[in-house]
């Protein structure tokens, strides 16, 4: 591959707008005359491309269930099929005809006219690509049909100077949704356990002008091999045996009492090169950080260092505890806080609405815990299934009320789904206690669902059947780079809207079609 494609500054000249040095000093000088540093933000959204389209949602809270959750436990059981395919559990009615859902989801099911289900989402790339976590994850978040030329699995989640990198869903909306003006705010957000830099979640070819911001809000985790929702969280290699449960028991299997606590922290935000909050109330320092903005201009073709002053602005609106933190849990009355669940999710899900009020564009919420080989009907039904059920249900309900969800899209999915055929993880599987691993479902990225609420779709309606073994679409069947073209109709992102790497050659955002059966 020519040299040439390997270079990508992230940002096109004719992209941004151009400032000369004195029209940077007169932007400081409106500053220390008392204007909003929000006036900066307000120049960048002028100098947007306008877009194409007409914008059904505001904001996308894009739930990732990092490992693949099931789709005969959750949105596509088959109570019909032989006991190794259908498993341990039974399915629920909901309002919705044709949907039944897993008995462990309670609470969704009731609420089931407000969301819709794909039950066809597939990868069309080749087996080892479309089963492995990082290729699927790859594909999944960046909307394409293939990993970048002489990529793997194995690699693909190595960061690589030279890579021609698709960019995520977060950094794509960053690019070709313009905030609001006056948003202090970056447009795309990871949390609570930040991410940002795994297969799929880098900017790629727009540069890290676009990469979301990843947020660590949860606190450390000494937990091995942690899963769920802290502090619901557990291991799917833990031992059955009650008196080896985590925590200070003479037989614990872990000690993990210093890290079984929820509560989030605020953000550190930190500050480049060394400058603080206090020196960025002082105006004479702020017009000294102007002056060395303006000189570095003159070294620059583009003004990208303007983004400087959108996380100064940042910064400046989340210094201190208050409303105006959206990452301040400590605001909301104990009732929302209970009504989202007292659990790392709930709160990730009661911080994603903070943002999202906030002007965020997009927020990525990443739930750790869903590859279940072993031990799986034990830990869903007792773990990652009640606490989704809590949280996104009340989620959902919040949403409504304060009238954001139809201007709100939610997506929930993870990489892939899981194999039809229940087995052992390996023949003589065995946990750290040497009892033999209950079984679980493996990895299948040839069927998985994905779960869609507000912002602009039809509610109440199952697209795609699969066949009697839950194993493939039977039928229509969509891609993640269909799902990605959605999400970008949604936010009122045209078809024709392309941006350009360093040379100038231009990309088309969508490369899939809008699944109408949901529109």
């Amino acid at each position: 591959m020519p040299a040439h494609l390997h270079r990508y500054n992230g940002c096109r000249p004719e992209e941004h707008v151009r400032l000369p040095r004195r029209g940077v000093l007169q932007i400081g000088a409106l500053t220390l005359l008392g204007a909003s540093l929000a006036d900066l933000l307000r120049l960048e959204a002028e100098a947007a491309p306008a877009r194409a389209g007409v914008r059904k949602a505001r904001s996308v809270v894009f739930i990732f269930q990092a490992g693949g959750p099931s789709q005969f436990e959750t949105w596509d059981p088959k109570p019909d099929a032989p006991l190794d395919i259908r498993g341990e559990y039974k399915p629920i009615s909901t309002p919705v005809a044709g949907l039944r859902v897993c008995e462990y989801l309670p609470r969704l099911a009731q609420r089931a006219r407000k969301y819709s289900i794909i039950r066809t989402l597939h990868h069309p790339a080749d087996r080892q690509f479309r089963n492995e976590h990082s290729a699927s994850q790859y594909l999944l978040q960046t909307g394409t049909l293939a990993l970048p030329p002489g990529e793997n699995t194995n690699t693909i989640g190595l960061p690589r100077a030279g890579r021609i990198e698709w960019p995520s869903l977060g950094s794509l909306i960053s690019y070709a949704v313009p905030r609001e003006p006056g948003t202090g705010i970056p447009s795309a957000i990871m949390l609570p356990r930040g991410g940002g830099d795994g297969p799929g979640q880098r900017p790629g070819m727009l540069g890290a002008r676009h990469a979301p911001w990843s947020v660590q809000l949860a606190p450390r985790c000494n937990a091995p091999d942690a899963a769920g929702s802290c502090p619901n969280c557990f291991s799917h290699d833990q031992p059955d045996d009650p008196e080896r449960q985590p925590g200070k028991g003479p037989k614990a299997w872990w000690d993990n009492t210093s890290c079984r606590n929820p509560d989030f922290k605020l953000p550190d935000l930190g500050m480049p090169q060394g400058v603080t909050f206090s020196r960025l109330e002082n105006r004479k320092a702020l017009l000294e950080k102007v002056d060395s903005l303006s000189r570095s201009l003159d070294r620059e073709p583009v003004v990208t260092n303007l983004d400087t002053f959108r996380q100064q602005a940042m910064a400046l609106m989340l210094a201190q505890r208050g409303r105006s933190n959206p990452f301040d849990l400590t605001q909301e009355p104990d009732r929302v806080r209970d009504r989202y669940g007292r659990e790392e999710w709930g709160q990730g899900f009661l911080v994603a609405r903070r943002l999202v009020e906030a002007g965020a564009r997009m927020v990525q919420i990443n739930m750790r815990g869903w590859d279940t080989h072993q031990n799986a009907f034990r830990d869903l039904k007792g773990k990652l299934l009640p606490s989704i059920d809590h949280c996104l249900s009340g989620f959902l309900d919040d949403l409504e009320e304060r009238g954001l969800l139809s201007e709100t899209l939610v997506v929930m999915c993870g990489e892939m789904g899981r194999t039809p055929v229940i087995s052992p993880i390996s023949p003589n599987g065995v946990n750290a206690a040497g009892v033999p691993f209950t079984p679980g479902r493996h990895h299948w990225g040839d069927v998985f669902p994905c779960f869609l609420a507000g912002g602009g779709i039809q509610p109440g309606r199952v697209i795609g059947q699969t066949d009697p073994t839950g194993g493939y679409p039977d039928g229509e069947a969509y891609t993640p780079a269909d799902l990605t073209s959605t999400i970008l109709h949604l936010m009122g992102v045209g078809p024709e809207r392309e941006f350009h790497d360093a040379e100038g050659r231009p990309y088309a955002l969508h490369q899939g079609s809008p699944i109408r059966a949901v529109l």
